[in-house]
This record gives structure tokens, sequence and C-alpha cells, in this order.
């Protein structure tokens, strides 16, 4: 009994009453109730983070422009003969790098117009038959070696960048069209009975449950594609593409190491700013929803 109820023998405590003869007290108690008795109050929510630290955003570009910083000076003190200064004047440099973006961004835009529709296509239940199929020629095509594959489009259509860009598309469908598809295999089918049992149509159900359940992996082919097009873009100048093959070729049939050393040390740029630009990506597009727990 409390002390209140000695001093006041006919007067409950504020919170208690009478049943039958036995006394209760509510479970909520009074507002200062809980914290007299140790008990805790509701936990509040946490504030989500930032998804990029600052760390990511800096170390790798501080690290290229370190790297690029460096070979500039070298190239400035380097006594160049007059095949490097030819091959390396006259914006032939710049030329080779704009090339290469270009074989880049042009490449990754087709494989993925065609790489993530086909694998949609291929994980609804009228085209599932087909998905074997589809990824045996994926698997061909990327099985492939790229400079056999260059080789016989150039016999086929000619010297060019066309031949050049279907070579680096065929080589970069597999990783967006396998993980396309594990993404949407991977989802909890009870979720997408949840969402049709509400009255979403099959097309509401894809965009709005489906695909962003699915989009850390397809993001995760999509910087894969990205990675595998910038190295194989070197190869385009066998086929007459253009880009910073250009400039390893040449350093190497000439043997000028300058040449050769200024064109693999900006392939080796260009991919890592490539893939860190794609992990950005990566992040900034993740649904929310997919972050609790990681």
């Amino acid at each position: 009994m409390s002390s209140s109820a000695r001093r006041f023998p006919g007067r409950r405590p504020e919170g208690e009453h009478e049943v039958e003869g036995l006394a209760f007290r509510d479970e909520g108690g009074d507002e200062n109730g809980d914290e007299a008795e140790g008990g805790a109050p509701p936990p509040s929510p946490v504030a989500a983070g930032p998804r990029v630290g600052w760390r990511k955003l800096t170390f790798l570009p501080v690290v290229l422009i370190a790297v690029l910083l460096a070979t500039w000076l070298w190239f400035r003190q380097a006594d160049l003969d007059a095949l490097s200064q030819n091959a390396l004047g006259n914006g032939q440099v710049t030329k080779a790098l704009w090339q290469h973006v270009q074989l880049t961004v042009i490449s990754t835009f087709f494989v993925l117009i065609i790489a993530i529709p086909l694998g949609i296509l291929l994980t609804r239940r009228a085209f599932r038959k087909a998905t074997p199929f589809a990824m045996a020629f994926a698997n061909m095509g990327q099985a492939t070696p790229a400079i056999g594959l260059l080789a016989l489009l150039v016999i086929w259509l000619g010297i060019g960048r066309r031949a050049a860009l279907i070579g680096i598309i065929i080589y970069a469908v597999l990783p967006v069209l396998s993980n396309t598809i594990a993404g949407l295999k991977a989802n909890d089918p009870t979720l997408l009975e949840a969402a049709r049992g509400i009255g979403m149509s099959p097309l509401g159900v894809l965009a709005r449950v489906e695909l962003p359940l699915a989009v850390p992996l397809i993001l995760a082919g999509v910087r894969t594609a990205l990675v595998l097009n910038v190295g194989t873009a070197t190869l385009a100048t066998f086929g007459g593409g253009g880009g910073l093959g250009v400039l390893i070729t040449t350093g190497i049939t000439s043997q000028r190491m300058p040449v050769l050393v200024l064109g693999s040390i900006l392939t080796v740029a260009l991919a890592l700013l490539v893939d860190w630009l794609a992990s950005l990506a990566e992040l900034l597009l993740r649904p929310r929803g997919l972050e609790v727990g990681t």
C-alpha cells in the first residue's frame, strides 16, 4: 500500500481502481509515473544519414588528379622525338580521348535499351521458355574473344565506327541482362501477390514493386558493363573506330614509350573514373527502403 493510501484510508492513489475487491493499477499510469518507476521513453526515430560520405566523393578524384598531374609533369621534362611529337601533338590526345568517351557512352546506351527491356520480357510468364536461348546467345557473345568478334564484324560491315560499336555492345549485354533477370526473379512472391491483391495492374506491379526491388542488382550489372566498355573500346582502333587504343598501338608498333604510357594511363584513369561515377549512381538510385539494416 502506498503512503498516500495509508494517510487517506478512504482514498485510492491516482490511476488505481478496484474490481471485485481486488486493486488494479492502470498500465499507462500518469505522465510521470513511467519515468518514476524506471520505464524508458519510446525511442526517437533515427535520422537517415547521407548516402555518400565525403571519403567516397573525394578519395578517387584526388588520386586520379595526382596521377594525371604527375604524368603531365613527366611529359614536360621528357625528351620526345619527332615521331612521338607527331603522335601526341596537334590535338591527337584530345581527339582520341573524346572518341573513347563517345564509344563508351553510345555503346552503354544501346546496352541499356536492349538488355533491360529484354530481361524484363524474359521474366514474364509468356516468354520464360525463351530465357535459356537468350542467355546462351549473350554468353556466346561474351565468350568470343573481343578482337576476334571485332574482326568478324569488320569483315561483315567494313571498317568504321559502326562495327566497333556493335562489337562493344554484344560484348557488354550479358552482365546487364543476367543481373536484370536475377534481380526480378529474386523478388519475394508474397510482395507481388500483395500488390496484385490491392488491385495493382501488372504494369503497376512491375513499375512500383518489381523494378524498385531489383534496382541494386540491375545497377551492379550496368556498372560492370560500363567498365567492360571502356576496356573493349581500346580495341576499336583495329576496326577504324578510333579511341585511346590508337595511342597504345602507335606506342607499341613504333616502340615509343611515352606514347604507350600516356595512352595506357588515360585508359586506366577513364575506367576508374567511370567505375567511380557508376558507384555513386548505384548508391543514389538505390531505393531508401532497401537501405534498412545495411
